[in-house]
């Protein structure tokens, strides 16, 4: 990997946890944290589209996989904190 696709995949993993953070109503968790959810997120988010035979195109599929991962993360990580 060099170092053009380790900066795109960083941006993109800030975006897909910035988002998720927006769409689950937490807010961000500043920039590593986003990165670290985005990242997570997408490993994730391709694990379940690969399950429902999808596959993501280009960036902002990219940027769409990793969000969905990083919403369910975070949805499972607020059930586990209430139980």
């Amino acid at each position: 990997m060099d170092l053009t696709s380790l900066l795109i995949f960083l941006a993109i993993g800030a975006v897909a946890g910035w988002l998720a953070g927006v769409l689950m109503k937490g807010g961000g968790f500043g920039l590593l944290g986003d990165i670290v959810i985005g990242i997570i997120g997408a490993v994730i988010g391709g694990f379940l589209f690969g399950l429902l035979g999808l596959q993501a195109g280009g960036l902002i599929g990219a940027i769409v996989t990793a969000t969905v991962g990083a919403v369910v993360l975070l949805f499972v990580v607020r059930l586990i904190k209430k139980a």
